[in-house]
C-alpha cells in the first residue's frame, strides 16, 4: 500500500470514530435529559397529594375561547404537603388555555387550574395536574347504571395518556407541564366535559 492509499485509509478511520463517539454523546445527551425530566416530574409529583373534584358547569370546545374561566368543586376535603386543607366543596378555578385545530384535523382544547377559592373568600395558587376524567350519571346510557368512580392519583405516575377518557377523546397530562390537562379529538363536536364530570387530580400549592 502506498503512502497516499496509507493516508487515506487513516483519515477514513478517523472520521468514523470521531462519527461514533459524536452519535454516542449524543444519545448519551438524549438519554441524561430524558432522566433529569423524569426526576424532576416525580419530584415535583412528591409535593403533590390526590384530589376528587366535579365540574360545575359544563365546558365546550364549541362554545368557549381561551382565556375563559371554569370552575370544579371538591368532592372531600384535601390536605396538602404545606399544611393547608382545602375544605370539601372548595372551588377549584382554571382557565382554557388553547383550542385549536391541530394539522391532520384534530382538535385540541388545553385546560390549566390556578386558584383554589375558599368559602372564607381567601384564594390559594394552586399547581394541579388532571390524571383521569369519567362522565356525570346523566352521561350514561343506562340511569340505573351510572359511571363508575374514578381512581384517586396513586402518588405516583407522573403521566396519562388516555384513549377514550370522554367518548371519541384522548387525555394527555404530564406533572410539571404548564397545562393541567390536554384533551384531544378529531371532532370538535365531541370535545366537551359535561356538568357533574369527575376529575381526578394531583394537587399542591403554587
Amino acid at each position: 500500500m502506498n503512502c497516499k492509499s496509507l493516508f487515506a485509509v487513516s483519515i477514513t478511520f478517523a472520521a468514523s470514530v470521531l462519527a461514533q463517539s459524536g452519535s454516542a454523546r449524543a444519545q448519551t445527551s438524549f438519554a441524561s435529559d430524558s432522566n433529569v425530566s423524569a426526576s424532576a416530574s416525580q419530584s415535583e409529583a412528591s409535593q403533590m397529594v390526590p384530589a376528587q373534584a366535579v365540574l360545575d358547569k359544563g365546558i365546550d370546545a364549541r362554545k368557549m375561547q381561551p382565556g375563559e374561566q371554569f370552575r370544579a368543586k371538591l368532592s372531600e376535603s384535601v390536605q396538602l404537603k404545606n399544611g393547608m386543607e382545602l375544605p370539601r366543596d372548595t372551588v377549584l378555578v382554571g382557565t382554557i388555555a388553547t383550542d385549536q385545530m391541530q394539522g391532520g384535523g384534530t382538535s385540541t382544547l388545553a385546560l390549566r387550574f390556578t386558584q383554589a377559592q375558599l368559602k372564607s373568600g381567601k384564594v390559594v395558587p394552586i399547581q394541579a395536574d388532571i390524571m383521569g376524567v369519567a362522565g356525570s350519571a346523566s352521561d350514561s346510557p343506562d340511569p340505573n347504571y351510572p359511571n363508575e368512580a374514578l381512581t384517586p392519583w396513586d402518588g405516583k405516575s407522573t403521566q396519562v395518556d388516555e384513549t377514550g377518557a370522554i367518548s371519541g377523546v384522548e387525555l394527555h397530562s404530564s406533572i410539571g407541564s404548564p397545562n393541567s390537562g390536554e384533551f384531544v379529538s378529531k371532532k370538535k363536536d365531541e370535545m366537551k366535559l359535561s356538568a357533574g364530570s369527575q376529575i381526578s387530580l394531583a394537587i399542591a400549592a403554587a
